[in-house]
């Protein structure tokens, strides 16, 4: 790794490590147990986890501790009822607690919690592309029966495919999710399509670690889709999404260290990051201040940090030989 992917990776990692009592929903005075996003937070850790153990390097001693809490909870029986508090989420939640199982544990509430998803949540009827990629993605790695088509049968429906890119001119508004002011530096893709972007690169690519499928002229417009995208997140100091573009850009083939924008991006995150290694914040109009409670400052920063860590991972992982140039 370069010095600059080292730092985020050594600080973004311990900073978790430090901070597994919010991770904790039943830690006295969890800084999750008191918010909506409790099981989303556990299933990203999860997910983190799960990325570390094909990625090689000294990630593990980093991580063993979350491992540890991973491990409890996956084998305590309350704790898959914590989805119940996002109905329209439960499901998915469900079935990503079921394919991120650490091993080697009792998995009788990892079963139990397969065993309750409807058989309609796992066919393609009444859902988008995206979402039966994401069904399929963590029903593979669940080992749990589904009627979803072929990721063959899904990549020319991807965002990676049918997404445009806007032109200069197509928005005059600021974007109020991210509290960005307009100032003539139009997104080439609205947040919701750079996130549906990222994550069907994840879906359709491990990660990094399978061929999505892509190539020509599609794999060519995915490419600049994510390059454009990710000159302007740094260019307005998006973090997040930066990271995510990142690892969506070595999913598709490409060596982000090596790129103008992938270069940009990792130096914008190691500027953002704090000393103690945590990620502010989705984008600097949204970081916590330094002076917010422990619990507040968490809740803004853990993702972030997480994201960052997993883009220092998948990089570090290594390029697979079907990876091109």
């Amino acid at each position: 790794m370069t010095s600059s992917l080292d730092q985020l990776s050594a600080g973004t990692l311990d900073w978790l490590g430090a901070n597994l009592d919010h991770f904790d929903p039943y830690a006295a005075g969890a800084g999750t147990a008191t918010h909506q996003q409790a099981a989303k937070a556990v299933l990203e850790l999860a997910l983190l986890r799960h990325c570390s153990t094909w990625t090689g390097g000294p990630h593990g001693e980093r991580l063993g501790g979350a491992t540890a809490l991973l491990r409890k909870l996956w084998q305590r029986p309350e704790f898959p009822r914590l989805f119940d508090a996002h109905p329209p989420s439960a499901p998915t939640y469900g079935l990503a607690f079921a394919a991120l199982a650490p091993d080697g544990i009792d998995d009788s509430v990892r079963r139990a919690t397969l065993a309750r998803l409807a058989p309609d949540f796992l066919s393609p009827a009444d859902k988008s592309p995206l979402k039966r990629m994401e069904i399929r993605f963590y029903a593979d790695k669940a080992g749990a029966s589904h009627t979803i088509e072929p990721y063959a049968g899904l990549v020319g429906q991807s965002p990676l495919v049918t997404l445009t890119a806007a032109t200069p001119g197509d928005a005059a508004e600021g974007d109020a999710a991210t509290g960005e002011a307009a100032d003539g530096d139009t997104a080439p893709l609205t947040d919701s399509e750079g996130y549906s972007l990222t994550h069907a690169a994840f879906f359709l690519g491990d990660y990094g670690r399978t061929p999505t499928g892509l190539d020509g002229d599609a794999l060519a417009h995915a490419r600049e889709l994510v390059r454009r995208m990710l000159d302007h997140c740094v260019g307005q100091d998006r973090w997040d999404l930066a990271a995510e573009l990142v690892i969506s850009q070595f999913i598709l083939g490409l060596d982000p260290l090596r790129t103008p924008s992938g270069a940009a991006a990792v130096e914008c995150l190691v500027r953002a990051q704090r000393s103690d290694g945590a990620i502010p914040g989705r984008s600097a109009a949204l970081m916590a201040s330094p002076s917010a409670p422990a619990g507040e400052f968490f809740r803004k920063a853990y993702h972030t940090t997480l994201v960052t860590a997993l883009m220092t991972l998948v990089l570090s992982s290594g390029r697979p030989s079907w990876h091109r140039d």
